[in-house]
């Protein structure tokens, strides 16, 4: 598929999702999948089904640019059969997990093969520290600054940092994530070092996280932890879609407080109090 080649010759990245026995499904489901990905900024996603009459084809749009010996290779690689479906998606690392994933969700729901009678758990863990920012190419933290790299120190090797991996963990039930937790960085020459692959130097981390420093300086144990948040383990519990349906005082998305009337208008002794000054749009 030239499309596709191009592509990854600059770069990207190529990631599939199977659909088991959707020989049958209408165009129209297929059609509806890929709007729906260009709805979510992606480009689209390719797809075709796996038949086979002499030799195995590929029924659909992108499917007669694979050669049969093609389709035979990526039934292979995937474990899919004739009568199952495959959609493609090819991009840059970082927007392709996030389109993968959400079309993942977005195909199964479809498909009608979530049980919402089921909680799934799972722990997400080693997360790399750095990661890449595929327009600047600068190294950039993925998640938390102050967490902890993984192993001895002094076997970090920190002229690979995309190789370093975090004390960062995740739990996440049924695609929610209900906490995220981490062992802290507690020593202030390691958080210098990390910080200073990520551009950042000694005395722009002083001046951002002075209190910090200085407190860690005096000594501090290995700490770290986790806090599940109550009110996503409800929201699932109810088997609702949005937070606000389980919390006490929801805001919109204006972060209005409706019930409480908030926030109220300000009078101009509180904002001379403050040294605050306010200036309306013409």
């Amino acid at each position: 598929f030239e499309i596709f080649k191009k592509l990854v010759k600059s770069g990207s990245k190529v990631r599939c999702i199977v659909t088991k026995n959707t020989k049958d499904k209408p165009r129209s489901f297929f059609d509806n999948i890929d709007k729906w990905a260009k709805e979510q900024g992606a480009s689209g996603l390719a797809y075709f089904t796996f038949e086979k009459d002499e030799m195995i084809s590929g029924k659909g749009p992108v499917g007669k640019f694979f050669s049969s010996a093609s389709l035979e290779e990526i039934m292979k690689l995937t474990g899919a059969e004739v009568g199952d479906s495959i959609f493609l998606a090819c991009s840059k690392q970082q927007e392709l997990e996030k389109i993968t994933s959400l079309a993942r969700t977005k195909i199964a729901k479809d498909l009608d093969l979530i049980d919402d009678d089921v909680f799934a758990f799972c722990w997400v863990v080693d997360y790399p520290m750095f990661e890449k920012d595929e327009v600047t190419n600068k190294i950039e933290f993925s998640h938390n600054p102050f967490s902890m790299p993984q192993g001895e120190i002094d076997q970090i090797n920190f002229d690979q940092p995309l190789d370093i991996l975090a004390y960062q963990y995740d739990i996440v039930c049924n695609g929610i994530e209900l906490s995220s937790g981490a062992i802290r960085n507690h020593i202030p020459e390691l958080m210098y070092k990390l910080f200073s692959i990520a551009g950042y130097d000694k005395k722009v981390v002083d001046e951002k996280f002075s209190g910090m420093i200085n407190a860690l300086s005096y000594g501090a144990p290995p700490h770290g932890g986790i806090a599940p948040g109550i009110d996503r383990i409800v929201m699932l519990l109810a088997n609702e879609k949005n937070i606000r349906e389980v919390t006490m005082f929801p805001m919109n998305q204006n972060a209005q407080d409706l019930m409480m009337n908030a926030p109220s208008e300000v009078n101009e002794n509180q904002l001379k109090e403050l040294n605050i000054s306010l200036k309306t749009k013409k």
